[in-house]
């Protein structure tokens, strides 16, 4: 997948017989464009790119009229205004709003959310999964007590969750927010679990409440249903299970239809799951439409302070967030990446940051749980990012067959989960991952009901079991080293703490 998380990162494709990483990125669809104050600073030419802004002040404070002047006289519309944490969504056709804005007393930072015009002419390949046919769902042979498709689901023992689910499925009290593409809450295996109160749509960076709107469309990407089904598919005689099948999971969507996740959009995501008692939060994603956040640039210095205020405020209000660490096998330790995707959404370049100034959000943020991938055979996945002291847990996110292919009767090296239009199929990518850890996080949750979000994440890596670094590792077989791990066994690089534990998250 893509985006995902990705921790990025695009959207999780998966062809059949790949597996492809995950990152999304949202983008509005609907145009807005700023009415032009009487003012020498708005710009009144028809052809103004009309841009999405945050602008960020004082939080805990509603927005003063000084500021809200001054973001008018500079051509600026307010779309919505996060006052408890100091962050507000505005859309202007100035070129110059940024600039002038961040001038004004009171202004902390202030920047473009995006490169592209509202709404923007690009599109993300959100990709394709591999979708079960009718046979293979007929064909799967499930053992007394499984769901029928659990056989193909090799990535429950791998975290220990068939033998977890033998002493709880976890607590319907608790709620996973899958902040992504939409959930389709419709499918057989989602909707005994689903929790609409806590669902909604954020893509504008305004919550829409209505009905079906947390939905993927008809032509927009799987990816957050198949992360949904991933966390609490039901335990009901239909389909897969999820890690965690007897707690509640909403939909929370970020993505545009053509699938960026853009800043104002996921900063409305973690507030909603804030507000509306959400326990964990699943980010397989990381935010449009730069790879990297560098705190050196004006514009993507304020991305980063509007989503770590939103992000801490939720784990302030009790919830775990838990990210992707992303699918381009980088090192997120190392001294410098180039990266060659950024701006995603209008035209990207090849750039040198350096991670330790410049950030995947919301996966690099403070307080986030950063998830690497691994494979069916128990080794980072090839695409996986990792690095030590960024990476902090592993768990299942699939690859290559070719690479690490699972024992019978599974088949594929890739990830089962639901797909919209009650469908079931594989994707990959630290996409997957994230979704795992999430569901053990709401199983920690679950046994300790009144765990503080640092107690469940200090548990989650305390349970995790300690996996030692592979060396060399190769892993595809060509004599030379794909990437280095750094660290001992129950810390390290590639592994974090270790490979998350359901069993311990429900018996200890």
């Amino acid at each position: 997948m893509t985006a995902s998380h990705p921790r990025h990162r695009r959207a999780l494709v998966i062809p059949a017989g790949m597996a492809v990483a995950t990152a999304l990125a949202f983008l509005p669809n609907t145009a807005a464009t700023a009415a032009p104050a009487a003012d020498e600073a708005a710009v009144t030419s028809a052809e103004a790119t009309p841009l999405s802004y945050v602008v960020n002040v004082r939080g805990g404070h509603g927005t003063s009229a000084h500021v809200k002047k001054a973001i008018g006289r500079a051509g600026g519309t307010i779309v919505t205004s996060y006052d408890k944490i100091g962050v507000i969504v505005v859309h202007s056709s100035n070129p110059d709003f940024a600039k002038t804005v961040r001038k004004v007393r009171g202004v902390q930072s202030a920047g473009a959310t995006r490169t592209a015009p509202l709404p923007s002419a690009a599109t993300a390949d959100m990709g394709t999964p591999k979708v079960l046919s009718a046979a293979e769902v007929a064909e799967a042979e499930a053992a007394e007590g499984q769901d029928p498709l659990q056989p193909l689901q090799w990535d429950l023992p791998a975290i220990k969750a068939d033998r977890a689910h033998e002493k709880s499925l976890g607590s319907p009290e608790v709620t996973v927010a899958v902040i992504d593409t939409g959930v389709d809450d419709t499918h057989p295996d989602i909707a005994p679990n689903f929790d609409r109160a806590a669902s909604v749509n954020c893509v504008s960076g305004k919550p829409d409440t209505s009905e079906g709107a947390w939905r993927p469309g008809p032509s927009e990407s799987a990816h957050g249903t198949h992360v949904a089904g991933e966390i609490a598919a039901a335990k009901n005689g239909v389909g897969m299970t999820g890690v965690a099948p007897g707690v509640k999971v909403s939909g929370i969507k970020v993505s545009n239809p053509d699938g960026f996740f853009y800043t104002e959009a996921v900063v409305c995501g973690f507030v909603w799951a804030a507000e509306h008692g959400v326990d964990v939060t699943n980010n397989s994603y990381y935010t449009d439409p730069w790879y990297f956040n560098c705190t050196n640039d004006p514009d993507q210095k304020a991305l980063v302070e509007a989503v770590t205020r939103a992000s801490r405020y939720a784990e302030r209000k009790g919830a775990v967030n838990v990210a992707a660490a992303g699918n381009e096998n980088y090192d997120l330790a190392a001294d410098e990446i180039t990266d060659p995707v950024s701006p995603n959404d209008s035209t990207p370049s090849d750039r040198v940051v350096d991670p330790s100034e410049c950030y995947d959000i919301p996966t690099q943020l403070p307080g986030v749980v950063t998830v690497a991938a691994t494979g069916a055979k128990g080794l980072k996945s090839s695409f996986s990012n990792y690095g030590r002291g960024v990476v902090d847990i592993a768990a299942p996110g699939g690859d290559s067959t070719a690479y690490q292919k699972p024992e019978a009767p599974a088949t594929s090296g890739l990830i089962l989960g639901t797909l919209p239009g009650g469908k079931w199929g594989y994707m990959a990518g630290t996409s997957m991952a994230s979704p795992h850890v999430a569901g053990v996080a709401a199983l920690i949750k679950s046994t300790h009901p009144h765990a503080s979000p640092a107690l469940v994440k200090a548990l989650l890596y305390a349970q995790a079991d300690a996996t030692a670094c592979a060396d060399p590792y190769d892993i595809n077989g060509d004599g030379k080293a794909d990437a280095v791990c750094e660290g001992p066994k129950n810390r390290n690089g590639f592994y974090g703490w270790g490979m998350t534990d359901a069993l311990d998250a429900v018996t200890r």
